[in-house]
């Protein structure tokens, strides 16, 4: 029905255009060229025109780059032979990087617009910086602390006592109850952070509720993805470290313990009081037992079932998880051991 377009102006501000340079700098590369072009926005290489700027990060794509008509191709040093002579290289070694970083050139983020929305509902104990921005029908409740520059979007609830950094974004109905954020942590719509974690006693008569007397505690330039949840620690704290990213719909259970820079995919389930070292990835639909230990720089793949600690820089597969040699290894058995299909 629509036309396929990149940063469209009805959803995503613009800026430029901008100089071959400037757009060189902004990518921490070098233009191959001393043209002054103008470039006015950014592309895939496919549809990419004249005035435009792409990327070529994955050598698999490497057709696309020869058929190119963008202005100019953010590069590897390797790929720049490959570049059309019609196009301007911009070259540097990491060119997904400098590609994240012209985009926001000609995309930046929209400012915030500082003010509180006559809508907003807004304890007289809170304290909200004058620089900040709360969208229409949000809460914050009694004793909590909005710092300078935060967002705070439609319908979102900053519960008692809650603290955010400066320059922390609060996506649309996100909540937020017992919690202390750090600066620039990204919350999306949905979230939900710092309720009761999943505590209870048996009993002769039923399940008796354990008090979760704990907080939930982001570190620095933490993303949150949309409609995750992050349960509050039961006695101890729920930590995610600095630096580290939260896909959409993942399950952090209560005194869960995250390192810096970790990236937790889609889906990711991971119970209470399970630690996870810095620098863990871990696969969409992964799951972790609790109590656990994940060592610095583990990779779990997708679906995978943890049951007992990793070791540092372990790369494991299947469920239950077992070091990925292991795992391919009993696969390539398995289809020795399967008869020959006939072949009609």
């Amino acid at each position: 029905m629509y036309a396929a377009s990149t940063g469209h102006a009805r959803f995503y501000q613009r800026s430029g255009p901008h100089s071959l340079a400037t757009v060189a700098q902004a990518a921490c590369g070098v233009a191959a060229s001393q043209s002054d072009i103008m470039l006015e926005g950014v592309a895939p290489l496919q549809t990419a025109g004249p005035s435009q700027v792409s990327f070529l990060d994955n050598r698999r794509y490497a057709e696309a780059l020869d058929g190119t008509l963008a202005g100019a191709v953010i590069v590897h040093p390797d790929m720049q032979p490959r570049v059309p002579s019609r196009t301007v290289a911009i070259v540097t070694r990491e060119p997904y990087a400098g590609w994240a970083r012209v985009a926001a050139l000609f995309h930046p983020v929209p400012p915030v617009a500082s003010g509180i929305h006559p809508s907003a509902v807004v304890d007289d104990t809170a304290s909200v910086d004058p620089s900040a921005e709360l969208g229409p029908l949000c809460v914050v409740e009694a004793g909590a602390e909005i710092g300078p520059g935060c967002r705070i979007g439609a319908g979102a609830v900053i519960g008692s006592g809650v603290v955010l950094g400066r320059d922390c974004r609060i996506g649309a109905h996100a909540s937020l109850s017992h919690a202390l954020l750090g600066a620039r942590v990204y919350v999306y719509p949905g979230a939900r952070i710092g309720q009761e974690g999943f505590g209870f006693a048996t009993t002769s008569a039923g399940f008796l509720t354990v008090p979760q007397l704990g907080r939930v505690i982001l570190g620095d330039d933490v993303e949150v993805g949309a409609n995750t949840t992050i349960d509050r620690g039961s006695a101890g704290d729920t930590v995610i470290g600095a630096g580290t990213r939260l896909d959409n719909l993942v399950q952090i259970g209560h005194n869960v313990v995250i390192g810096r820079c970790c990236v937790i995919v889609a889906q990711v389930g991971i119970s209470g009081s399970t630690t996870l070292d810095d620098f863990v990835r871990v696969g969409g639909q992964a799951a972790m037992a609790g109590h656990l230990r994940i060592g610095k720089g583990a990779q779990i793949g997708a679906q995978a079932g943890v049951m007992t600690d990793i070791d540092a820089g372990a790369q494991m597969l299947g469920s239950p998880a077992q070091p990925s040699r292991d795992f391919f290894r009993q696969v390539a058995m398995l289809k020795k051991l399967l008869p020959n299909r006939r072949k009609d």
